[in-house]
């Protein structure tokens, strides 16, 4: 029994040899905390909680295994991997399937969505080619990143699916920002955005202008439109320092809360841990994003930097939005708290982001400490 255990604890020191053991506890909580919010949000269905448990565990695989490889070889497959989920992206519009818009491919055993991976592989790409350009990117260095950006996206909106093109956008637009471009160009670009936003306004779907307008005054329609916002308030407001406790939250159980286990999960976590439950949430996503931000600004090589900047830029977008989101902040575009919310491939899809952070922490050579 001795030699056993002796056998299995040598086994899992090789498996997580080259995992960040610091941020995987972080993960790792807030996983646990997932887990106990959701089976309280879906009135304890053991079948969603395992469905997320699954998911976690085929993301911590493909962490694992991801941070295993040396970023040389990630560099290497990049061309390959962004190649593969544009046609995987473009495959969506002929063989899609899903409820208000086509974003997901039947592979049979499950569903993906490419526009997670494109999460991954924009900021991939954008590293790959920036690693061998000349730095502070010039003109035509910024011209090619607009192609590399702007293509994916524009699919991904024409699916359409807004959210996740502005995530993908982000991914992009942080590792452009990680490789030095000039602080004059930046607020170039930012003043153009803002100048050609009335132009954007003809070319929004009904539902998205809806919900624009819902943002600016969500009591306009209190039973109709502005109810999901409304609902997120009573429910944020109601938890007060420390909750009603686990199981308690009124607003989810009688299903005055919409889509509580997915895009208002993070409302069941307010009203039943209170202010308490909000600051560990909140400060276990800061330590995660601060954690990779150190191991991006340690790296040595080009590349490695600005990816593991990027997925960190990224991964703290999806906390901004979501939590602007549900409190009426920001308007309501579909974003999930990451690890957090039920359902889709973007559980795996950070953890394996995550993995391409730790591989370079594993890697000596290619950081500064």
């Amino acid at each position: 029994m001795i030699a056993l255990l002796s056998w299995v604890r040598e086994m899992l020191s090789r498996l997580f040899e080259k995992v960040d053991l610091p941020l995987l506890l972080a993960l790792l909580c807030v996983m646990l905390i997932s887990l106990v919010v959701l089976a309280s949000a879906s009135g304890e269905n053991t079948r969603l909680v395992l469905s997320q448990g699954v998911r976690f565990g085929v993301g911590l695989g493909a962490m694992v295994l991801i941070s295993r490889l040396p970023p040389a070889k990630l560099r290497l497959w990049t061309p390959l991997a962004f190649a593969g989920s544009l046609v995987l992206l473009a495959a969506v519009f002929v063989f899609g399937t899903g409820r208000s818009a086509n974003l997901w491919l039947n592979l049979g055993v499950f569903y993906l969505q490419p526009g997670e991976l494109l999460k991954l592989t924009v900021p991939m790409m954008l590293a790959w080619y920036l690693h061998s350009a000349v730095l502070p990117p010039r003109w035509t260095t910024l011209a090619v990143c607009a192609g590399i950006i702007g293509l994916p996206v524009a699919l991904i909106i024409k699916q359409p699916d807004l959210g996740t093109g502005m995530l993908v956008a982000a991914s992009g637009v942080f590792a452009v920002f990680l490789a030095g471009i000039a602080w004059w160009r930046i607020g170039l670009f930012a003043g153009l955005g803002l100048a050609a936003l009335p132009a954007a306004w003809p070319f929004l779907l009904p539902h998205q202008r809806e919900r624009l307008l819902t943002f600016v005054n969500p009591e306009s329609d209190p039973l109709g439109t502005g109810w999901n916002i409304i609902q997120s308030k009573i429910a944020i407001g109601s938890g007060g320092f420390s909750g009603k406790g686990w199981g308690q939250g009124s607003q989810a159980h009688l299903d005055f809360l919409p889509e509580h286990t997915t895009d208002f999960i993070f409302s069941v976590l307010s009203e039943e841990w209170g202010w308490l439950g909000v600051v560990t949430l909140l400060a276990l996503y800061l330590f995660i994003i601060g954690r990779c931000l150190w191991i991006a600004s340690e790296a040595r090589e080009g590349y490695a930097r600005i990816l593991a900047g990027a997925l960190a830029m990224t991964f703290s977008v999806y906390v901004l939005v979501n939590g602007g989101m549900v409190a009426g902040l920001l308007p309501v575009v579909g974003v999930p708290m990451p690890l957090l919310s039920f359902g889709g491939t973007s559980a795996v899809s950070l953890l394996a982001g995550f993995g391409m952070v730790m591989s370079v922490r594993a890697h000596p050579k290619f950081m500064g400490t």
